[in-house]
């Protein structure tokens, strides 16, 4: 397997053709798969916003309020109402806001971002509405068979750091199911369903970068999903998401 940056994007503008801006700079084979952040696909589909967009509720300014006495950081109660607006459910609202979006991803702020958001006359910059619709229209531009995922960093319970994970995908199947199948010991494999889609976000993300290196696109060549039954899902549901339903019942306590 190969993965590369794709080299000498442009700065991303509203309506500009990412399927285009990425073939002049890279030639791409059908059995590629495009990992596109999700930065410059919401720049492409014009999910530019400002902070006065969002006149705040009151639940907004008691977000604001409380998160502000925690941290002891001055909150824009703007930003609070832009993230309950983004989202499905208000997970967690201390020490941090963890939500749900309205396409099934859970991450802090509803995934807005006030970095990179390349535009002065902007402040935020949100998530595309439906990042899978994304990757097909992508996929569906481009003069090859590629596979597309619009990608996203974010970090992770239990752990340090993030990583890069899928928000959206076309032309391959989120995961690769394992079950039934035999480790080397002749052990059947009962519940081992790898989540191909993040694993090759994760591994464009080493290309890629996190800071001003502005290489938004990395493509993986020469992999192969295999001999697999494959699946659409990734968002877990509610009715099984047992850490999300005990989180639902849990308030923050400072110390």
């Amino acid at each position: 397997m190969d993965v590369f940056a794709v080299p000498g994007l442009p700065e991303v503008r509203p309506g500009d053709d990412l399927a285009a801006l990425v073939e002049q700079r890279a030639d791409l084979r059908d059995d590629d798969v495009v990992v596109v952040a999700s930065t410059v696909v919401s720049k492409a589909e014009g999910r530019l916003a400002d902070l006065d967009d969002f006149p705040p509720s009151p639940r907004a300014r008691e977000i604001a309020a409380r998160l502000e006495d925690l941290s002891g950081e001055q909150k824009d109660p703007r930003f609070a109402q832009a993230v309950l607006e983004e989202s499905t459910e208000i997970i967690m609202e201390a020490p941090f806001l963890l939500t749900a979006t309205r396409f099934g991803h859970v991450g802090v702020n509803a995934g807005i971002d006030r970095s990179n958001v390349g535009d002065g006359d902007h402040d935020l910059l949100l998530l595309p509405e439906r990042p899978s619709e994304s990757a097909d229209r992508i996929r569906s531009a481009l003069s090859t068979d590629s596979a597309v995922v619009v990608s996203d960093t974010c970090g992770r319970p239990f752990r340090h750091g993030q990583r890069g994970v899928a928000l959206g995908w076309a032309g391959i199947p989120a995961s690769r199911d394992w079950r039934g199948e035999r480790d080397r010991d002749g052990h059947e494999l009962e519940v081992t369903v790898e989540s191909v889609v993040d694993e090759l976000a994760s591994t464009a993300n080493l290309v890629t970068g996190e800071g001003d290196d502005g290489l938004p696109v990395a493509v993986v060549r020469d992999w192969d999903f295999g001999d697999h039954e494959g699946s659409e899902n990734l968002f877990r549901d509610v009715e099984g998401d047992f850490v999300r339903q005990a989180l639902r019942g849990w308030e923050f306590a400072r110390d």
